[in-house]
């Protein structure tokens, strides 16, 4: 097949983008197909006051560093989608958007068929760059809502402004959700907060972002069989503010109502744990024990850091109803609005490869390759390290991944396979 191109990458998020670039100065023959414009998730499915967790002198693509005023800034959504289109026009990218891709199908034993609504493109490599964090997960117990309560998933939420008159229910007490139930309380709205055991992280600490700590430290380097837990579970990525400190305690102390873990809803009764206490308490101890990693490293390093200062975030006392609220009816309580903040994974089931992908749907991969030949799996969440899923991996993923194309490519030359 002469018109067979090397690679196929399909999505033009920060994980396709940085491999194009690779796949470019490397001279490898690809198109990137975007279902939307460029970084179209960053677009559509963020919220109008959100801001990047992590510092701006570490949100970079392969072959760019930082060069601003504001190294410790964060970036705003629209900065970001900037970044972004700045980049591939920059670099000369070959993205194509408004593309969805429909399938990814074999075609003979070392080429691969890319169709989307307008046409079909073979490739001898895809690189699947679409993200894992793409279709939102609910509770059972969210079938169980009476339809005059609204439901929206953290994805929907852009603001307070068009959501109806009333109260709001935030579960899930991870970054979206506390971000979002802060964006709520600052907007004056009546804000419910269904918490559970998540860590969370301080914005900055001995001077820093933290952040800056954690990758110097090496804890973002942590590989994935490291913090795996014996269930086979992922802890979530623990609570943090963008612009500044989020805990729990801060979030009451500005009026938000603290619940526990929501355990069921029969119409208009929820009912929930009553240990918020204990969720404050596991905070507070995760967020002790990671400044007391980030101090070992300084004084093993001998880094003159200034000395540690309470966090007025973490150091406000809580406002805990007294006794826990443990059932709660819609409607006295006025919620009109349940933003669910429980989690996303990713919609895999049009890659139709066997071996790709797994009984659940999920891809099938080391450090970004494939289990089946050719096929790559860019940007996925927690795959290889705890950087995995956010542009802190993109430059070792790219690398990775355009490596490995490269020796297939010249394998499939050696061997006289498709050219």
């Amino acid at each position: 097949m002469s018109d067979v191109l090397d690679v196929v990458v399909i999505g033009a998020g920060w994980a396709g983008l940085g491999v194009s670039h690779g796949l470019r100065h490397s001279g490898i023959s690809h198109v990137v197909l975007e279902r939307g414009r460029i970084g179209e998730t960053w677009r559509s499915q963020r919220w109008d006051s959100f801001h990047f967790n992590i510092p701006k002198v570490l949100t970079v693509l392969p072959g760019d560093r930082y060069e601003g005023s504001d190294p410790e800034g964060a970036m705003t959504r629209d900065e970001f989608v900037s970044m972004l289109e700045g980049y591939a026009s920059r670099n000369g990218l070959p993205v194509h958007t408004g593309e969805s891709v429909t399938e990814v199908a074999p075609n003979g034993a070392e080429c691969y068929l890319v169709r989307t609504p307008i046409r079909t493109v073979a490739a001898r490599n895809v690189v699947v760059a679409s993200g894992s964090l793409n279709r939102p997960r609910r509770p059972a117990a969210s079938q169980r809502i009476p339809p005059f309560v609204r439901q929206i998933d953290a994805s929907d939420y852009r603001s307070a402004t068009p959501l109806e008159p009333g109260a709001v229910l935030v579960v899930g007490s991870g970054q979206s959700g506390g971000q979002i139930a802060k964006d709520l309380a600052d907007a004056g709205r009546q804000t419910f907060f269904a918490t559970s055991k998540i860590g969370r992280l301080p914005r900055r600490y001995r001077g820093r972002d933290v952040v800056l700590w954690l990758v110097d430290c090496g804890l973002m380097d942590i590989r994935r069989k490291d913090f795996v837990l014996p269930s086979g579970a992922i802890p979530g990525r623990p609570l943090q503010g963008a612009l500044e400190t989020i805990s729990l305690q801060s979030l009451s102390a500005q009026g938000v109502v603290l619940l526990g873990r929501l355990l069921s809803a029969d119409g208009t009764a929820l009912s929930f744990t009553g240990d918020v206490a204990d969720n404050i308490r596991f905070a507070d101890e995760s967020s002790a024990e990671l400044c007391r990693k980030i101090d070992d490293y300084i004084a093993r390093s001998g880094i003159a850091a200034p000395p540690a200062k309470d966090d007025p975030a973490e150091a406000v006392a809580p406002k805990i109803p007294s006794p826990p609220i443990t059932s709660l009816d819609l409607e006295k309580s006025g919620i009109s609005t349940i933003v669910w903040c429980t989690g996303f994974d990713g919609d895999f089931s049009w890659v139709r490869v066997p071996g790709a992908v797994g009984e659940d749907q999920q891809p099938l991969q080391v450090d970004g390759i494939g289990a089946a030949s050719g096929i790559y799996f860019a940007g996925l969440d927690f795959a290889s390290t705890r950087k995995s899923g956010t542009i802190l991996s993109s430059i070792d993923e790219s690398r990775i991944i355009v490596g490995h194309v490269q020796q297939r490519l010249r394998q499939l030359w050696q061997s006289g396979g498709p050219s």
